[in-house]
């Protein structure tokens, strides 16, 4: 199985980057293959800092971009609206249009947060 996922919280406000981070893990961990993490309004804020909501830090989106090399993407758009630059290492920036083509590459699409 093929997953997109979107992430859409602020982690130091939510625990649905961290619900997400598992997930994937998990999936990953069955054999699935995840297309793409892609960090969508305030989820953006993912990229961007060097701590998080929990147990889990910003550091294990990071992990799991070189281990699995699973790409990470946030809106530039969002971010820019929030003013965010210089984002951490394992993530690019991106649109929307990157975000629909994993989409169509993939058989599940999952989002986590409201």
């Amino acid at each position: 199985m093929k997953y997109a996922i979107q992430i859409k919280d602020n982690p130091t406000r939510s625990e649905s980057p961290l619900t997400g981070l598992q997930f994937i893990k998990a999936a990953l961990a069955m054999g699935h293959e995840v297309i793409q993490v892609f960090f969508y309004q305030d989820g953006v804020y993912n990229a961007f800092h060097s701590g998080g909501f929990g147990q889990e830090s910003f550091p294990g989106w990071e992990a799991l971009s070189s281990e699995a090399g699973i790409d990470l993407v946030y809106c530039t758009s969002a971010a820019e609206r929030r003013g965010l630059v210089n984002s951490c290492p394992g993530f690019k920036a991106g649109g929307l249009g990157l975000w629909v083509d994993a989409c169509l590459r993939a058989d599940r699409v999952m989002q986590f947060g409201a």
